[in-house]
């Protein structure tokens, strides 16, 4: 009993860091994965079932885990959606749908508070609104466990439903799940069919889901808003670092199949795997996003979604190069990108030997990739080479 109490409280101690520490949050007891907005902070909980944040603008965000064959279980996510709409008095709809094959429950909250004692009018209760999600962990022997997330405030202050929907959409129920879009953009934008597309100016078939440019814009805009609201904190950087995170686990998927045409097409017939063969493809892959049209939007997110980069042949230096590092990632070439708000730049990183400018980060040298002009892996202009203005972003 005392060595699993020492396990139990190590991998707490773990899980509170990464909350201490801007990173996402991952639970050691139920697997399942999410990558809150910097705002909001860390409150109270068990370490293991239940845990609150919130932020200094009176947003709220409640999470639960509902183990199976309890007492406080409930046989599905209808019922146990069923009984908080009940128990808050909730005058919100409720939509059933399904996310990667686990049923969930989406819900809108309006509900009201009692206001705190020594307030001035104690008559008016406060009103409160937000979003509630019931959804299905990975199933056990036991049986499956579910998830409640709440998101909600003030009624008052729509500026917070951006945080809301930006939360919700961040929880992974499963492993699996988190290189998937999440369950809100999967919700508000169904992907649809897969239809043939053709990468830009490849003679060349790959499939995307018909609907994916348009999920894929959404989550970058309602992102970006959300990164703004910390754009002048000192946690910015934070910030920024999850702005890339979320688009990332937002593409990955979909992306997987134009990525594996694109490696097939570059792949050098009858090359043995090695280090040589992924430079090789590392470099014709850098040499296909130089070529894409720059495009910028300075009256909103300035980034074009990653579907569409790659269809369309068009992009800013972070689209490119957050592109170009999924494609390696698919090939299993580690890979990564770094930001700059001093040189309002971005490059591709790589984890492979070769002949360059390095830049030190997570414990890697990585490889540098300027994906803006027509330079070969390892070359970096002189004007933006000073390593102590840029952030790196792993995934």
């Amino acid at each position: 009993m005392v060595k699993r109490n020492i396990l139990a409280a190590a991998l707490f101690a773990a899980f509170f860091s990464a909350m201490l520490y801007a990173e996402p949050l991952v639970s050691p007891s139920w697997g399942y994965r999410i990558d809150l907005p910097e705002e909001y902070q860390y409150r109270s909980g068990d370490g293991r079932d239940k845990f609150s944040f919130q932020t200094s603008g009176g947003a709220s965000f409640e999470l639960a885990v509902y183990p199976p064959g309890n007492q406080a279980s409930f046989p599905s996510v209808e019922a146990l959606a069923a009984d908080v709409k009940k128990r808050l008095n909730s005058s919100g709809e409720i939509s059933v749908f399904a996310y990667r094959n686990k049923k969930a429950v989406l819900m809108e909250l309006e509900f009201s508070l009692p206001t705190p004692p020594g307030t001035r009018n104690r008559a008016q209760n406060t009103r409160l609104s937000g979003w509630g999600l019931c959804m299905e962990l990975e199933a056990r022997q036991t049986g499956t466990p579910l998830i409640l997330a709440l998101a909600y405030g003030d009624a008052a202050k729509e500026e917070l439903q951006i945080l809301y929907f930006s939360a919700l959409d961040s929880l992974a129920p499963a492993p699996g799940d988190q290189y998937s879009p999440g369950p809100i953009t999967e919700f508000t934008y169904p992907r649809g069919n897969r239809v043939r597309v053709s990468p830009f100016g490849l003679a060349l078939e790959a499939f995307a889901c018909e609907h994916d440019p348009e999920g894929a814009q959404a989550l970058v805009d309602r992102e970006f808003e959300v990164l703004q609201r910390s754009a002048d904190k000192p946690n910015w950087k934070e910030a920024w670092t999850r702005f890339y995170r979320a688009i990332y686990r937002d593409s990955f998927s979909r992306l997987s199949e134009i990525a594996f045409a694109l490696e097939r097409h570059w792949a050098v017939p009858g090359a043995a795997s090695g280090e040589q063969n992924r430079g090789d493809l590392a470099g014709k892959g850098l040499g296909w996003v130089q070529t894409f049209s720059y495009e910028r939007d300075l009256l909103g997110s300035d980034f074009v979604n990653l579907v569409s980069a790659a269809i369309e042949g068009r992009g800013d230096c972070d689209s490119r190069a957050m592109l170009w590092a999924i494609i390696m990632e698919q090939a299993n070439i580690p890979a990564a990108i770094m930001v700059s708000a001093d040189y309002g730049h971005a490059m591709g990183l790589i984890d492979i030997p070769g002949d360059g400018a390095r830049f030190e980060w997570d414990n890697k040298r990585w490889l540098v990739a300027e994906t803006t002009a027509k330079v070969a892996l390892g070359r970096i202009g002189q004007r933006v080479s000073d390593p102590a203005h840029w952030l790196g972003i792993t995934f």
